[in-house]
């Protein structure tokens, strides 16, 4: 076949890999609450433009990214938290 890709002998690449299981880091330790006034922690989970990170990236519970959220809006209400960074 004159027209075949040519195919280099040696390892197969998996296309598939098996990601670590992300643990909800509010779950873990029950003596974590989310609080709208702590800005460092909730900082982590926002975006560098100001987004609110989904819980596939963050590994967030979805019991607990509800909470988040409404966490992050407060603080952006009351400005502890920017709306867009810039």
């Amino acid at each position: 076949m004159p027209n075949a890709p040519f195919k280099k002998p040696g390892k197969k690449k998996s296309f598939y890999f098996r990601a670590r299981k992300k643990f909800c880091p509010f779950c873990t330790d029950r003596s974590e609450s989310i609080d709208y006034k702590e800005t460092g922690r909730l900082r982590r989970f926002v975006s560098d433009k100001g987004k609110i990170l989904p819980r596939r990236a963050t590994g967030v519970c979805a019991k607990h990214q509800r909470a988040l959220a409404a966490a992050i809006k407060r603080a952006r209400a009351v400005a502890l938290l920017a709306f867009v960074n810039r």
